[in-house]
């Protein structure tokens, strides 16, 4: 099923029979947002992705993300997935309170060798997506970038959710969804995050 993406989807090269562990695919998910990886993550926790996307919209049900409703674990267009801003924020949230996803979102680039389907080694490295780890946008002043998840489809333009320290350590999370280009959402995600400095 990592073959059924929609064209131009990012991917971190999985091939069906490739043997992975799932604190691997985590890093494939979240730093390049390789949605084979996704779907792998999908299929391994509950067997399929129908399945996990009811475990998503129950847990986004059970924190007050009332507003979202998913249909697959990737967020690639597709008929009845939604979410909102305020939603993204709820999510986020509720996933900076697992060590395991904050250690992963500050990682720039990462490496891993996994097994192919007949038994041979096989090496993948992914970078972050987030254009702040690879120094392409610099934040404003005294704000310190911990990471986030980019995620960008024809419908849904390009989005970003960046999880900030402020110069006294108090944590922050911003939400850009719907940008025209990335360029403009990294412009309007810097004008964001200076609203920390003024608050």
């Amino acid at each position: 099923n990592i073959n059924n993406l929609e064209s131009g989807a990012s991917t971190c090269g999985l091939k069906p029979g490739d043997k992975l562990t799932l604190e691997q695919a985590l890093h494939f998910m979240l730093l390049p947002s390789a949605n084979d990886a996704s779907i792998a993550i999908a299929e391994h926790i509950s067997g399929s992705v129908e399945e996990f996307s009811n475990l998503m919209n129950n847990e986004a049900k059970r924190i007050g993300a009332t507003n979202s409703h998913f249909v697959n674990p990737h967020g690639l267009t597709a008929e009845d997935h939604y979410t909102t801003v305020y939603d993204m924020y709820l999510i986020t949230n509720e996933a900076i309170h697992y060590g395991t996803f904050m250690d992963i979102i500050q990682l720039s680039e990462y490496s891993a060798t996994i097994t192919d389907k007949n038994g041979g080694e096989k090496d993948i490295d992914v970078k972050s997506s987030n254009k702040f780890h690879d120094g392409t946008y610099t934040a404003p002043e005294r704000i310190t970038v911990i990471g986030g998840k980019t995620g960008t489809t024809t419908a849904a333009g390009s989005c970003l959710v960046l999880v900030t320290r402020d110069s006294q350590g108090n944590p922050f999370i911003s939400v850009i969804l719907h940008a025209s280009e990335r360029s403009v959402l990294y412009d309007e995600m810097v004008q964001l995050l200076d609203e920390i400095n003024s608050r």
